[in-house]
């Protein structure tokens, strides 16, 4: 199919010229997979008829939902050096842009043979911009490497549009370590006449987090109710109150997070909530269990209804609450929104599935349980550290910016949005996007 260069402006507002006749800048080249599935390809610029100025990469769909095209340049790179790619777009009328819209690096060698599996980088948290969103990453060339090959696709989408600007790959500084400390309590409370008594003991066990450094300690599920006799109403209380604020003192005097499963009272209704105390002891966030089981519906609970992510001075952290890890979905959510490490309060379950949802979002979890292992898993979905004992704290150190390579997979993480099923989440802010 021939290059064809549009003489029209994609977007209002957007003063640019379409270039109908000259090559594409630096050495771009349009690239179908065939000719019946092929978008239509142009380039914009920023001012008429100067050929130096910023440039735009377009595509778009010609009526079927089949479409699939991209842009493709190669540029010479050297074997063990770390470069950074950059690139940013502007979706219009696409459904599902985290499948429909993205980029790739492929590494090839002095032959020509291309090396390993391909990269994909993926938006960052919070980049979108006035409509264009980034997408960055830092990459090793491999040893044998000499070429690098960008792509900018778009597929699947009938009518949608995609501009993209800024595309580069350039040499930098190796990314650096991310550690954090993670820790999870192992402890049941039996016998206690109170929720003041159990959060003591709980006190103890953080002070012991504390002296192994950790920077987040998981506690378990419903930890004001558990070994005492009350009902789930009878602990419950508003959040922020009084369990928040003795947690958040705890927080604040040991410098760390502090992640708990409370009961929470908002008006009529009670909640299975787990807390987020920052380092400064304050109130960071909570989630509320989705996910209930019959005898939570029975003894009146009610389900929340979002997935929240939190921003933490070592990365970006969420929440599940035991019987959520029944159910694929709100781990998905959770990843999708760029959560690198779960923490799930939990009475107990099925290991198996804890194991699953590390594995299939790419993430690490940290689960603290009375009847299930109280652990910290990796990507992998294995146990770094498991609670042999109650009482017991565990603690393992993680490195957040440490990939995880699997073999003819590549880097797994990246995989999972461009080639997953659609999220209707994705299609409802796609929607939002275009309205």
């Amino acid at each position: 199919m021939p290059f064809i260069l549009a003489s029209f402006t994609l977007f209002a507002g957007l003063p640019t010229w379409a270039d109908e006749t000259a090559p594409a800048p630096d050495e771009w080249k349009p690239q179908i997979v065939r000719d019946e599935i092929a978008p239509r390809f142009w380039v914009q610029y920023s001012k008429e008829k100067e050929r130096d100025a910023e440039y735009e990469l377009g595509m778009e769909g010609r009526g079927s939902e089949v479409l699939d095209g991209r842009w493709v340049r190669r540029q010479p790179v050297v074997a063990g050096k770390h470069y950074a790619f950059h690139a940013e777009f502007h979706a219009k009328e696409v459904a599902t842009p985290a499948r429909s819209v993205l980029a790739r690096v492929f590494w090839f060698d002095p032959k020509g043979k291309r090396i390993g599996e391909a990269e994909f980088p993926n938006p960052k948290p919070q980049t979108e911009n006035d409509g264009w969103t980034t997408l960055s990453a830092v990459y090793q060339a491999p040893p044998t490497a000499t070429q690098a090959q960008l792509e900018l696709h778009l597929r699947w989408t009938s009518n949608g549009t995609v501009l993209w600007r800024k595309v580069t790959l350039t040499e930098t500084k190796p990314a650096g370590a991310r550690k954090v400390r993670l820790a999870a309590i192992n402890h049941r409370p039996r016998g206690t006449s109170s929720s003041e008594e159990n959060l003591g003991q709980f006190a103890t066990l953080i002070d012991e987090a504390a002296l192994q450094k950790a920077d987040i300690v998981c506690l378990p599920e419903g930890i004001t109710q558990v070994g005492t006799k009350y009902q789930y109403a009878d602990v419950a209380e508003p959040i922020p109150g009084p369990s928040t604020r003795f947690l958040g003192r705890l927080a604040k005097k040991h410098h760390l997070y502090i992640v708990a499963g409370l009961y929470e009272r908002a008006g009529k209704a009670v909640y299975n909530t787990s807390v987020l105390m920052n380092r400064d002891g304050e109130l960071a966030g909570k989630y509320r269990k989705v996910c209930l089981p019959r005898e939570e519906i029975d003894g009146g609970l009610t389900p929340g209804s979002e997935f929240p992510v939190f921003d933490t001075d070592f990365g970006r952290v969420a929440m599940m609450i035991c019987w959520d890890v029944s159910y694929p979905e709100v781990a998905r959510e959770l990843a999708a929104k760029g959560a690198e490490v779960i923490l799930m309060p939990i009475a107990g379950g099925n290991e198996i599935l804890v194991r699953a949802r590390a594995i299939e979002n790419q993430l690490h979890l940290v689960a603290s349980g009375y009847d299930i292992p109280t652990a910290i898993y990796d990507r992998a979905g294995e146990a770094l550290v498991k609670a042999k004992k109650d009482p017991e704290v565990v603690v393992s150190e993680v490195d957040l910016n440490a990939r995880q390579l699997w073999y003819w997979l590549g880097d797994w993480r990246s995989r999972i949005w461009r080639e997953g099923p659609p999220r209707l989440q994705d299609k409802h802010e796609s929607d939002s996007r275009s309205r």
